[in-house]
């Protein structure tokens, strides 16, 4: 049988002044009908860009060259952008990460299933609205005659992320390409697309799946390509793949992944960079255990009898009258000096407001927060702020929380303003804290812009310490981060925690990170604390049915 797609020596380019810039290079791919297949790697490893070739969409001033490039027996090399509109959609259906950014604000979802079921060669207008309705049905969209009248904005990101599957699947394409679908979403959200793409598959549908992380890829895949820098390092059945690797850079994929078992050793190799080492290169796949006895990371000291953060009883309401909702309900928690404590929960659960009430950013309803013992929430701004130094934030998007005017000496430079260090020992102070997060005086005088994601988060991570602050809030810090770059800050985190006995508040709905990084948990769901204890006791045998439900929906290697 002919396949669907068929790909040899695929290079794919951005010229720029006289220079090549190829992204993709000596790619061959091959899908066959009913097939599902992964695309694995970092940004800036190609493989997005190569989805995104399947149909013509590879962006101003690209450069396509390849021995064969068929879609469907059709040699898409001779493809005008007439044959790429009729090809989108009917033949290859595309969902893109982001549906908030991919779905049109300004229309309801009936208009915009209205466009993506084409026009009335596929079906007459009155037909629509009830081939509309199917669609939802078919993604899981519960009440979806009611949803039709809505906005992308009024569903949650579970929703929109299956309205958008919806658009794509909606005149029955031979493949679906799926690019990162699940990332930044929820634990439970997460398993519910995973649950439809896994029947959709089940049905014969073949899937084309973008993702960086591996636990996905074990159970939607048949099999996967590992790209890295353009080209693709390894490839084969997906058990065969994750279970023995055979190319380093795999293995450190593998190794990058937060869990349980990686508590206590480090994520990343040695030295926190990104590197395939001579060292790493030798370690057998089954070796990760002997491995990582090497890389330990050090002892943290916690002082039990101090308790750095207090919150007590807090309440907090949004709006007012019947339209008013509690989103934080009565929530207690004490944080010990050097202890790392992790908040878990769905988007709407109250944390990241908890977060924003210790920070002194929103005052509470009532309840109280105390920083060692003393009042803080009750406080006035100006009398908080001579204290701001002690209470320090690594926000999720550091890019945003940056002054793109400034250079990263004066971003890090600015933290040291409220404990009054100027001069040649702010400038001393900076250096410090750069040499920490691995980076150097090269970067002094860099803008945010030209630095990439991971080290535009080791930049907030320093400025967060630069005041040695007695409490670091970190809310979803790594979220939107490669495994591999991700690895590096969690160890990173951890590494300047145990030097500095900084306490850590560490908010995400990431379970294998919070596991990995934090001594106790907080479970919360719709304002209220469920559950609470050590990280390790709550995970392996959780009390409450909403724990229990978050981590039945953690995707693992299979």
């Amino acid at each position: 049988m002919t396949p669907l797609i068929h790909i040899r020596n695929l290079a794919i380019g951005f010229p720029k002044a006289g220079e090549p810039n190829t992204v993709v290079r000596g790619l061959d791919l091959t899908i066959h009908r009913g097939e599902s297949v992964a695309l694995v790697g970092e940004s800036g490893s190609g493989k997005s860009v190569t989805a995104r070739s399947l149909v013509g969409l590879t962006g101003t001033g690209a450069k396509l060259t390849a021995d064969v490039f068929d879609i469907d027996g059709e040699n898409a090399l001779d493809f005008h952008e007439r044959s790429w509109r009729q090809l989108r959609g009917n033949k290859i259906g595309f969902v893109l990460q982001d549906a908030l950014v991919s779905l049109d604000p300004l229309r309801r979802i009936s208009q915009q299933l209205s466009d993506a079921l084409g026009d009335g060669s596929f079906f007459r207008r009155q037909d629509r609205h009830g081939e509309s309705l199917t669609l939802l049905n078919s993604v899981g969209i519960p009440d979806p005659a009611r949803r039709l009248t809505q906005y992308p904005h009024q569903l949650s990101g579970g929703l929109r992320q299956r309205a958008l599957i919806a658009t794509a699947i909606a005149r029955g394409p031979a493949l679906v390409i799926a690019d990162e679908p699940t990332t930044a979403l929820d634990a439970t959200v997460q398993k519910q697309i995973l649950d439809l793409l896994a029947e959709r598959r089940r049905a014969g549908n073949t899937l084309l799946l973008i993702s960086h992380d591996l636990a996905i890829v074990s159970r939607l895949a048949d099999r996967v390509l590992v790209m890295r820098n353009g080209q693709v390092v390894e490839q084969g059945p997906t058990a065969e793949i994750l279970s023995a690797p055979s190319h380093p850079y795999t293995r450190q994929l593998l190794d990058a992944i937060p869990s349980a078992s990686s508590r206590g050793y480090r994520l990343s190799p040695a030295g926190h960079e990104a590197r395939i080492t001579a060292a790493t290169t030798q370690v057998p796949a089954t070796a990760k255990s002997a491995e990582r006895r090497r890389l330990l990371l050090p002892p943290k000291s916690i002082d039990p009898q101090r308790k750095v953060l207090t919150v007590d009883h807090l309440f907090k309401r949004y709006g007012s009258g019947a339209a008013s909702s509690l989103v934080v309900n009565d929530v207690s928690f004490k944080l010990a000096a050097g202890e790392s404590l992790g908040i878990v929960g769905e988007s709407g659960s109250g944390k990241t407001t908890v977060a924003r009430i210790v920070l002194g950013l929103v005052a509470p309803d009532a309840g109280r927060v105390l920083i060692d013992g003393r009042p803080w929430s009750q406080l006035t701004e100006a009398q908080r702020r001579t204290h701001r130094a002690g209470i320090q934030l690594i926000a999720q998007d550091a890019l945003s929380s940056f002054d793109p005017r400034y250079t990263v000496e004066r971003i890090v430079g600015e933290s040291l303003d409220s404990v009054a260090i100027f001069g040649a020992e702010r400038k001393r102070r900076v250096l410090e804290v750069l040499d920490a997060v691995r980076l150097g005086p090269a970067f002094l005088t860099r803008h945010p812009r030209e630095l990439s994601g991971g080290q535009r988060q080791r930049i907030a991570i320093a400025r967060a310490f630069a005041p040695r602050p007695k409490l670091l809030v970190a809310d979803e810090p790594v979220s939107a981060l490669d495994v591999s770059i991700q690895a590096q800050v969690l160890d990173l985190l951890a590494e300047l925690q145990a030097a500095s006995g900084t306490s850590l508040l560490f908010i995400s709905h990431d379970l294998g990170v919070v596991h990995h990084l934090t001594d106790r948990v907080v479970v919360m769901k719709e304002g209220r604390i469920v559950e609470t204890g050590n990280v390790s006791a709550v995970f392996a045998a959780p009390r409450h049915s909403y724990t229990q439900a978050l981590l039945e929906a953690i995707p693992t290697l299979a």
